[in-house]
């Protein structure tokens, strides 16, 4: 069974980060809260945690499309092709935010992904729990929203009821308060113009 951390999302403890970044480094999967929807998540250089994660979402990890959390815009250009002048504005009017940005991915993508992998998705969610985490990890974690099987509820929201379903799946889950039933936007910004891929729980700041 994995273990339960009840976190605040306004003010973290260090100590309850720093449990949580032990799990990740020692090939922990997780999962948190963010700033739209609850999801699950590794380190990005544990390719144990990863082909978990993979096996989670029923695919190939080669061929796995998970998005990167960063804790800020300078930890997003380590992963991403230079950028030109519009979109970088554009990511500085929006980040810390719930969008996630698709950009030409550069060759720091963990090896284990497919070789011939040309964008990536990249966001830096406004989360004081996410940052500290990914701060004292000091690499960023690999991401995915959790769905939920309800036909009519896209995403689960109360954390009891996502421990009850996950806590013999994951390594940690960690309760920051009932999360949200819109998930980020996605903005492609890969072939010279930018386009809104999927509505999110905020309209993008132009």
């Amino acid at each position: 069974m994995g273990l339960l951390l009840k976190i605040h999302p306004e003010t973290p403890p260090l100590r309850l980060i720093l449990k949580a970044v032990e799990i990740l480094q020692h090939d922990g999967v997780i999962i948190y809260p963010t700033d739209s929807v609850y999801a699950l998540g590794c380190s990005m250089n544990s390719k144990k945690a990863l082909e978990q994660l993979a096996r989670f979402k029923g695919i190939k990890l080669e061929k796995a499309r998970f998005s990167f959390i960063c804790k800020d815009l300078a930890d997003i250009s380590e992963y991403t092709m230079p950028l030109d002048a519009r979109v970088f504005k554009l990511l500085k009017k929006n980040t810390p935010g719930p969008f996630t940005f698709i950009l030409p991915a550069s060759k720091k993508i963990p090896r284990m992904f497919d070789n011939s992998r040309k964008t990536v998705g990249l966001r830096v969610p406004n989360s004081n729990i996410l940052h500290d985490i990914v701060e004292n990890l000091g690499n960023p974690l690999l991401t995915t929203s959790i769905h939920d099987e309800d036909d009519v509820v896209e995403y689960t929201t109360d954390p009891e009821l996502i421990w009850e379903r996950y806590k013999n799946q994951v390594d940690l889950i960690i309760d920051g308060g009932y999360g949200n039933n819109d998930p980020t936007a996605i903005v492609d910004c890969t072939d010279g113009d930018i386009n809104i891929v999927r509505e999110g729980i905020e309209p993008l700041n132009w």
